[in-house]
C-alpha cells in the first residue's frame, strides 16, 4: 500500500509539474492571475487651448473615438453619429465577436458615463487596456497601438474627451465568452516609462504614427485566431460583416493588386469624399472622420504607405466571395491570388 501510495504521490506530482510547464509555456498565468495593471496615480491633465485643439483634431480626425462609441447611421453616406449620440456608446454591431462587446459611454454624465473617472483611469483605459474597474479590456479598443500615443497626445485627448456634450445613455456591460474572456487578460501592459512626442522629422516618420494611431493596418490586415498577420501587413483581408453590409478590407499596399495607382492627389480626394472616382467606399471605412485630417497629414500617411512591402493579395468587394489561399479567408478575386 506505502509503496502505491508513493507511486500515486510521484504521478500526481509530475503531472502538476507537466501543467505548470504546460501553462507556463502556452497561455500564462495572467488568466489564472489577472492583467497586469500599475498602480493608479491622482494626475491630472491641465486643459490648455492647444491640448484642447490637439484633442478635437485627434478625436475628430485620427484616432477614431467617436466612430467606435457612437451609434452610426449605416444607411447614410458616411455612416454619420446618430443625434444626439455622439460619444454615448454603443453595442458594438461587427458580427463574429466572441460574445457582447460595449463600447461604453465616454461622455462626461456621471452615471452612465465617465464623469465619474479621474484622468489617470481614462489614460490607463485609452493605452493600457483596464477598464476604470481593473477588467481587461477586449483588444477592439486599440491599446496595443495607443501604447505608442505621445504623452502628450494622451493628455490633449483625455482633455478633450471631458468637454464632450454629456449624454445619459445606459448600455449593459460586456459579456466575453469562455475562454476567451480570460484570455485577453494577457494583452494589457502597464506604461510606465514617458512616451515622448513621434519622430517627425519627415513626412514618413509623421505618416508612419499617423497611420498608428488611425489603425489602418486593423482593417487592411487578416487575422487568423484573433491575432493579426503581420506578413501580411496592409494587404487587405480582415473580413467586417455588420449593418454595413459584409465586406472585406482591401489591399493598401503598393502593389499593383493593391492601390499602386493612387498618386497623392486622389489619395487625399478618396479620403476627402469616400469615393474611389466613380465607386463608393463602404460606409465601415471611415473616411468621414479621416476627411478632417489636415492636407499635411494626410499627405504624410500616403507617404508612408508608399514605403510599406508591396503584397500581392487582390481583394475584391465587387465580386463573389470565393477562398483565397493566400489569406485564407473568403473574399472576392480570392481564387485569383
Amino acid at each position: 500500500m506505502k509503496r502505491l501510495a508513493k507511486i500515486f504521490g510521484i504521478t500526481v506530482a509530475a503531472l502538476a509539474l507537466i501543467l505548470i510547464a504546460a501553462i507556463s509555456l502556452t497561455i500564462g498565468w495572467r488568466p489564472f492571475l489577472g492583467p497586469r495593471s500599475r498602480t493608479l496615480t491622482d494626475r491630472r491633465f491641465q486643459s490648455t487651448p492647444e491640448r484642447l485643439a490637439r484633442g478635437q483634431y485627434l478625436v475628430n480626425g485620427v484616432v477614431g473615438c467617436l466612430e467606435c462609441h457612437s451609434e452610426h447611421d449605416w444607411k447614410a453616406p458616411g455612416a454619420p453619429v446618430v443625434a444626439g449620440k455622439a460619444g454615448a456608446g454603443q453595442i458594438f454591431p461587427l458580427e463574429g465577436l466572441p460574445g457582447r462587446i460595449v463600447a461604453p459611454n465616454i461622455t462626461p454624465d456621471r452615471e452612465t458615463g465617465t464623469g465619474r473617472w479621474t484622468d489617470d483611469q481614462l489614460a490607463r483605459v485609452i493605452r493600457e487596456g483596464i477598464s476604470h474597474d481593473g477588467r481587461a479590456l477586449f483588444p477592439l479598443m486599440p491599446y496595443q497601438r495607443f501604447r505608442t500615443m505621445s504623452d502628450e497626445d494622451l493628455a490633449s485627448v483625455v482633455v478633450y474627451i471631458r468637454t464632450l456634450p454629456t449624454v445619459r445613455n445606459p448600455l449593459p456591460a460586456t459579456e466575453i465568452i469562455f475562454p476567451v474572456k480570460y484570455l485577453i487578460r494577457n494583452e494589457p501592459q502597464p506604461v510606465t516609462e514617458p512616451v515622448p512626442q513621434p519622430d517627425s522629422s519627415s513626412a514618413v516618420k509623421r505618416g508612419e504614427y499617423m497611420v498608428r494611431m488611425g489603425g489602418c493596418v486593423d482593417c487592411h490586415t487578416p487575422q487568423h485566431k484573433g491575432q493579426y498577420d503581420m506578413t501580411m501587413a496592409f494587404a487587405g483581408g480582415f473580413h467586417l460583416k455588420g449593418p454595413w453590409g459584409d465586406v472585406t478590407g482591401p489591399n493598401i499596399t503598393p502593389d499593383p493588386s493593391g492601390i499602386s495607382y493612387y498618386d497623392e492627389t486622389l489619395f487625399l480626394e478618396v479620403m476627402r469624399t469616400g469615393r474611389v472616382k466613380a465607386r463608393d467606399l463602404n460606409s465601415i471605412m471611415p473616411w468621414s472622420w479621416f476627411r478632417n485630417m489636415t492636407d499635411d497629414d494626410l499627405k504624410a500617411i500616403f507617404a508612408y504607405l508608399r514605403t510599406v512591402k508591396p503584397i500581392h493579395h487582390r481583394v475584391d468587394n465587387t465580386e463573389p466571395p470565393t477562398l483565397c489561399k493566400l489569406c485564407g479567408g473568403m473574399h472576392g478575386g480570392g481564387d485569383e491570388n
